[in-house]
């Protein structure tokens, strides 16, 4: 009986070996990988940022830059950005992309295979951030991404520290730099819809925008210095054949998304009124780029909105105003999602001259920023165009005006960056809108998004607190 029962436990303990050493193989599903090559991902995060992006750049950034007016779903154009209707919560689009492009730079960082996408994991890295608190201010940031390791709850960091400090945005354009200046092996940047895997294209996309980022808080700190070897060193993007884009194409999957909804979403947003005044005023042609006649006029003529209409009270007839162009529905082949461009560089680098910051012909820079976005935006420039109201030193404005105001035109589709300037330098004169639902004021930050104070109650309330109760009139860091 004895002997039966030691051979009983012996099989008992064999079988339970036998059927738990192949464990993990056996319960693992080789069709649902737990890893995913940086390729894919580096893919995946520019293709999603741009096409998420340049969506909420028209449906609400375009709002807030007041290029285009809503007609209704219009809250968010009434300035209740707590009111996310069509668009205006891009919160957790940089969070997504954030997340999955710290996995690429953790892959990159301990697998010698995966070397080459560090020095672009890192730039992607300070320029989704830059866009992030550039909209918000104070943000998650430093331990937002350690949620394996036990983080899930991380602290607001305040927007100067995510600028300057290690591991911020300008340290990790210079950390990306590095990283490609010293790569050496023969393994293909894959994945890289940007640049094709040219690792020197990346070089010329982080000075661009450490260019920009220099320039955007140089009211706070010293940056001529820095601003003046980036000038002198001549390696940014400087044609628009070195643009940071990727091309939509004209049917879908990767058509522009405005193309892919249904006409009464795409009929929600006109001219607006800012806009038509200052593209007529400028005698300007990419009005009939950017936009239509209105199906009414008898003239071609183009009519635009005020911003921030009561669309409960306020009947409107669609015909009367002019639609957005053809390149964002009917064929969006010619339409790109921006991260930046040549044109950008150029307004910046002639913003820092008219300021001082850099020794150069501001003027000269100016000229050919204007004519690298006409080129852009596929419209000729006029002749007379920089001799008229838009020349540098015209009448009744001054340069950076004229400066910012370029830069605000060509930035539709990316309206966020067209408040951003707006927010940063006052121009150009934006209109009182309609029927303001928060005290006729422009807004000068995005509000934190209701999920951050039910997910991350305790450092919410204390970023809240920090802004006067999550106040979109509260500005950020480098406008205050």
């Amino acid at each position: 009986m004895k002997n039966y029962i030691y051979i009983l436990t012996i099989l008992t303990l064999f079988t339970a070996f036998s059927c738990t050493k192949d464990f993990e193989t056996i319960n693992t599903n080789p069709n649902a990988p737990v890893a995913v090559q940086p390729s894919l991902l580096l893919r995946q995060v520019i293709y999603n940022f741009g096409e998420e992006m340049s969506y909420e750049g028209f449906v609400a950034g375009d709002l807030l830059a007041q290029h285009r007016t809503a007609l209704d779903f219009n809250l968010f154009d009434r300035h209740a950005l707590k009111s996310p209707q069509l668009g205006g919560n891009p919160w957790p689009i940089f969070y997504t992309n954030l997340r999955d492009n710290d996995i690429i730079l953790k892959q990159s960082q301990t697998t010698e295979a995966f070397k080459v996408y560090e020095g672009s994991a890192l730039i992607l890295k300070a320029y989704l951030t830059a866009n992030l608190t550039d909209l918000y201010g104070d943000v998650p940031y430093f331990k937002a991404f350690n949620g394996v390791s036990g983080t899930v709850t991380p602290k607001y960091d305040s927007q100067e520290s995510i600028y300057l400090n290690h591991g911020g945005i300008v340290d990790n354009l210079d950390q990306g730099i590095l990283a490609i200046t010293n790569y050496k092996d023969a393994i293909a940047l894959e994945g890289d819809i940007l640049f094709n895997g040219d690792l020197q294209a990346w070089i010329r996309f982080a000075n661009a925008l450490k260019i920009k980022s220099l320039l955007r808080i140089s009211d706070k700190i010293e940056v001529s210095e820095d601003l003046q070897a980036l000038f002198d060193a001549d390696n940014y993007i400087k044609t628009n054949a070195q643009n940071a884009v990727f091309d939509f194409t004209n049917s879908d999957p990767n058509s522009f998304r405005l193309a892919q909804l249904r006409i009464g979403d795409f009929n929600n947003f006109v001219l607006s009124e800012t806009m038509e005044d200052i593209l007529v005023d400028l005698e300007d042609p990419r009005i009939n780029t950017f936009f239509k006649p209105s199906s009414n006029a008898t003239s071609n003529a183009f009519n635009g909105l005020l911003n921030g209409i009561d669309a409960t009270s306020t009947s409107v007839t669609l015909g009367n105003y002019s639609l957005a162009g053809s390149m964002f529905r009917e064929d969006t082949s010619t339409l790109d999602a921006n991260f930046i461009t040549a044109w950008e560089v150029y307004f910046a680098l002639a913003e820092a001259a008219e300021k001082n910051l850099i020794t150069a012909n501001a003027e000269q820079l100016y000229n050919k920023g204007v004519a690298l976005a006409f080129e852009y935006w596929n419209t000729a420039l006029p002749t007379n165009y920089l001799t008229g109201n838009a020349a540098f030193n015209a009448p009744n404005t001054t340069p950076l005006e004229q400066i910012i105001t370029q830069k605000w035109i060509a930035n539709i589709i990316n309206g966020y960056e067209g408040w951003t300037e707006y927010r940063r330098t006052g121009f150009p004169a934006l209109k009182p809108i309609a029927a303001s639902l928060n005290n006729n004021l422009i807004p000068v930050r995005m509000p934190y998004p209701e999920e951050e104070a039910t997910l991350n109650t305790e450092n919410y309330n204390e970023a809240a607190n920090a802004t006067n109760n999550n106040s979109i009139n509260s500005p950020v860091w480098w406008n205050k």
